[in-house]
């Protein structure tokens, strides 16, 4: 059964070009042990997620697309809580914020204690998250966008489905660019 962890180091396989990247680098870039990354691809290829050993881990674009699109936000709901520091997501961060108003209402943060934000706590699919996401741009902006899908109005999930169906079959994200 898929945990949440395995959404982030399928992102973090999607921005790799080629072969899986070893689970050492996988690890260190998402400020994680290294067996949970195994386990995490192992939970992958018996979902279909990625392809298996024999094709070298590839991921499976358009089964995770599949499943972002629809099954993300009901296997792994949105959990929102009290005001806290943290680092924007959804509609407050890049690339959405650039396409929505945010009106007046406290933006969602993973909460953090390097965040820019004080905002509504919305907890990450883990706890890694922000750290990972500070660190990689790419990363960050994949999980603006889940969480977009997650948890979003209606434009903002239409938004975030365009552009992470752009992202994941290799075709230039108009969404992301001014």
């Amino acid at each position: 059964m898929l945990k949440p962890l395995d959404i982030v180091v399928l992102l973090k396989l999607s921005l790799s070009k080629g072969d899986r990247p070893p689970y050492l680098q996988l690890a260190n870039d998402l400020h994680l042990y290294p067996s949970e990354v195994y386990a995490s691809i192992k939970r992958a290829r018996a979902s279909h997620l990625v392809q298996g050993p024999e094709l070298k881990d590839r991921l499976n674009r358009s089964a995770l697309l599949e499943f972002l699109l629809h099954g993300v936000r009901y296997a792994f709901p949105a959990e929102r809580g009290a005001m806290t520091r943290g680092v924007p997501t959804r509609y407050a961060a890049t690339p959405l914020k650039e396409h929505l108003d945010q009106g007046d209402e406290p933006p969602p943060v993973w909460p953090h204690p390097d965040g820019s934000v004080r905002g509504y706590s919305f907890a990450p699919l883990h706890k890694n998250v922000p750290k990972a996401a500070l660190a990689d741009p790419h990363l960050y902006e994949l999980l603006v966008l889940v969480d977009a899908v997650r948890d979003g109005r209606a434009r903002e999930r239409e938004l975030a489905v365009k552009s992470l169906r752009n992202r994941l079959e290799g075709v230039p994200d108009v969404i992301s660019q001014p």
